[in-house]
């Protein structure tokens, strides 16, 4: 397998930080505006450091960052500002917190070579498939030679769908027929990875009803199979959660996080909700990595999760 950052977009030449950071803050325009207008009012003048205080736990939770998340971020601003009660002293500490809660959820994704074979699981709705092909775009365009492969055999549409992004972008996709066995597609799809002929491997699998055992099962079993036909790189899983939902992603994480293979999650739609807020409290509560962020429909709009550049782009 080749080495370098395996979505890098530098090597790809289509970003650079600033066009990135642009993006992103049109992808969290109503969540910034939302965040604006209630921080405005905290931080008006006249307002004691507790009045403060108290407006920015109230912003945080309008903003869908949850009750739990809130108060612990207030509480950090308050001992970061126990000797100051400028409100410029108060924005100083929020956006440090935030990077700070941030960072360390966040990381390169595989710097030496990248993942060989990428799971996507979720809810169907979410965007699993559109990433799966967001991600092989970038890949690809960065000197990758890119396997889709549709693995979720419960719905055609899902198979269809995935195909016709293959066509578009010119990347081959493996499929089965329909309602045959995930994993002996999963199987079939890593036995042709392993010839060699591919750097990289995405899996779309199926997401019915993430409350549903036998899903989170039948994932276990897809990663088992393909991690026992692969030796030439690690199998990475992410989870893809629609950011649009707010609290409600966290319901849903909370129980795909029932499959311990899991390594990243990916957020989606937060170009259309003011509930960016939620980011924070997914940040807060799982122990893994935000690895992308989509910023829109189009088959470019997909980034690396940067923390500085998310807090700047959110609070600026």
């Amino acid at each position: 397998m080749r080495t370098g950052h395996f979505i890098d977009l530098a090597s790809a030449g289509i970003y650079n930080h600033f066009i990135m950071l642009g993006r992103l803050r049109e992808t969290l325009a109503k969540t910034r505006q939302a965040l604006k207008t209630r921080l405005a009012e905290a931080f008006s003048p006249g307002r004691s450091r507790e009045e403060m205080l108290e407006a920015l736990a109230e912003s945080l939770i309008l903003a869908d960052a949850g009750v739990a998340v809130s108060e612990k971020i207030t509480e950090a601003v308050r001992r970061r500002t126990r000797k100051s009660d400028r409100a410029e002293a108060i924005e100083t500490a929020l956006k440090a917190e935030l990077l700070g809660l941030l960072s360390r959820q966040a990381g390169p994704i595989a710097a030496n070579g990248g993942p060989a074979v990428l799971l996507l699981v979720g809810v169907n709705g979410g965007g699993k498939t559109t990433t799966a092909a967001k991600i092989a775009r970038r890949a690809s365009a960065g000197g990758k030679r890119v396997l889709l492969v549709a693995a979720d055999t419960f719905r055609a549409a899902a198979q269809e769908q995935l195909v016709i992004w293959g066509k578009r972008l010119g990347i081959p996709v493996h499929r089965g027929r329909s309602g045959a066995d995930p994993a002996a597609v999963a199987f079939d799809a890593a036995r042709a990875f392993s010839s060699g002929a591919f750097d990289l491997m995405i899996v779309d699998t199926a997401g019915r009803i993430h409350t549903n055992a036998n899903l989170m099962s039948e994932l276990d079993k897809i990663k088992r199979v393909v991690s026992r036909e692969i030796d030439r790189g690690p199998v990475e899983a992410w989870l893809i959660l629609d950011a649009a939902l707010g609290q409600n992603a966290l319901i849903q994480a909370r129980e795909f996080i029932k499959f311990a293979g899991l390594t990243g999650l990916v957020l989606t739609k937060l170009d259309g909700t003011a509930k960016g807020g939620a980011v924070l409290a997914i940040a807060d509560e799982f122990g893994l990595p935000i690895r992308m962020i989509g910023t829109g429909e189009g088959e470019a709009d997909l980034e690396d999760f940067d923390p500085a550049s998310f807090v700047d782009a959110m609070l600026s």
